[in-house]
């Protein structure tokens, strides 16, 4: 009991001594090195309290009561973690704390524990939501198949009923078309649930078979130990790092595949453009052959009319040559001449006239005398007749 206060004594006044030794440096040093040391210190608190959390978690994770009947089988690294741990609660003081500090190839082996159990952790979560991920894809293709049998059920109940039930005259659904499409889905499904039944019986007598099998298995010591599942686990890691390299290289596939249709796409619209305007050209083209032609045939005929034209023009500018222009006196001579027929002309047709006039005069006056031979004595017409 006396070595106590002396213990006490001693550490109070290394204390103090190194207080006034690191006053006396601060007070020595400059803004910048205060700040950089000041950087330095926060960097190892940083340090330590994730050292200390891990140890603290690792130290949470392990029993109590196995500690106690462990630690003579436990490796030097837990023993002398548990040491920390027991002097820990014994070594802090009101004024002053004693240090402990675990060596290099204890805070390996706890970080070593910890990461261990931290990848268990992961592996374990990683399981549980790929089952709840699986779940949710299950749940989803389930609706989307329902949502699409719902679709197909609605396109039919408008096609059958809603317009093909309808009765022309009154415009009404006729109810034993209606009973009979029920009647018809009912069967259907029933022919499902028998279909799934017997699937499902199947299945139970397989799942039956298996298990018989792995008691069997079990029964024969062939069962998997940990290493083989441990080994199944590494192969299985194996398999889907290739899963997922295969699956990246689909995606890049799909991706080139989607360029490769929108090229495609863009190439079949230049195409469809360039048939249409190729059809257009060729129906220009033979407008313009048409054309052609019937320009064709009109110059045919235009050339034809020419040289019409030119015999006619050379046989004119041939009588034209050939034609010797009159005296003056003789066209006077027979301009009076013409003159002088002229009025011959019309004094004659004065005088037709005028015995038509006469001739129309006499025939009036004939007749006129006819009738009044008739009216004076019609016996002798009648004797005149029949004698004619």
């Amino acid at each position: 009991t006396g070595e106590g206060p002396s213990a006490t004594g001693s550490s109070s006044i290394s204390a103090n001594t190194s207080q006034i030794s690191l006053a006396d440096q601060f007070a020595r040093s400059t803004e910048e090195e205060i700040q950089f040391a000041l950087d330095e210190i926060r960097n190892e608190n940083d340090k330590l309290d994730k050292e200390t959390a891990i140890l603290s978690k690792y130290l949470k994770r392990v029993d109590p009561k196995d500690i106690q009947t462990q630690i003579k089988e436990a490796s030097p690294v837990q023993q002398d973690v548990v040491r920390v741990h027991k002097r820990r609660s014994r070594s802090r003081t009101g004024s002053t704390e004693r240090l402990l500090k675990l060596t290099t190839e204890q805070k390996c082996d706890i970080a070593q524990r910890e990461h261990d159990e931290l990848r268990e952790e992961i592996n374990k979560f990683k399981h549980e939501t790929e089952k709840i991920l699986d779940t949710y894809r299950a749940t989803r293709e389930e609706a989307e198949i329902r949502l699409a049998e719902m679709k197909k059920s609605s396109y039919e109940f408008n096609r059958d009923i809603v317009l093909g039930a309808k009765n022309l005259r009154t415009g009404r659904v006729v109810a034993e078309r209606v009973t009979r499409y029920f009647e018809d889905k009912m069967r259907s499904r029933k022919a499902l649930i028998e279909k799934l039944r017997l699937k499902n019986s199947t299945l139970k007598v397989q799942k039956k078979k298996l298990q018989l099998q792995l008691k069997q298995k079990e029964e024969m010591g062939e069962v998997l130990h940990e290493v083989d599942f441990k080994q199944l686990r590494i192969e299985n890691n194996q398999y889907l790092e290739k899963i997922d390299e295969r699956n990246q290289e689909l995606l890049k596939l799909k991706h080139s595949s989607g360029n490769t249709l929108q090229v495609l796409n863009t190439y079949k619209k230049k195409l469809n453009n360039l048939t249409m305007e190729s059809n257009r050209l060729k129906l220009e083209i033979s407008q313009r052959n048409e054309l052609l032609t019937k320009i064709d045939k009109e110059t045919e005929l235009v050339e034809k009319e020419r040289e019409k034209a030119e015999s006619v023009n050379a046989n004119l500018r041939r009588q034209l040559q050939d034609y010797i222009v009159p005296e003056v006196i003789d066209y006077v001579q027979v301009r009076a001449d013409l003159y002088e027929l002229t009025k011959t002309m019309k004094t004659w047709e004065r005088k037709v006239d005028i015995a038509q006039m006469e001739l129309q005069k006499y025939q009036k006056q004939w007749l006129m005398m006819r009738e009044h031979s008739r009216t004076v004595n019609p016996w002798a017409t009648m004797e005149q007749h029949a004698a004619l």
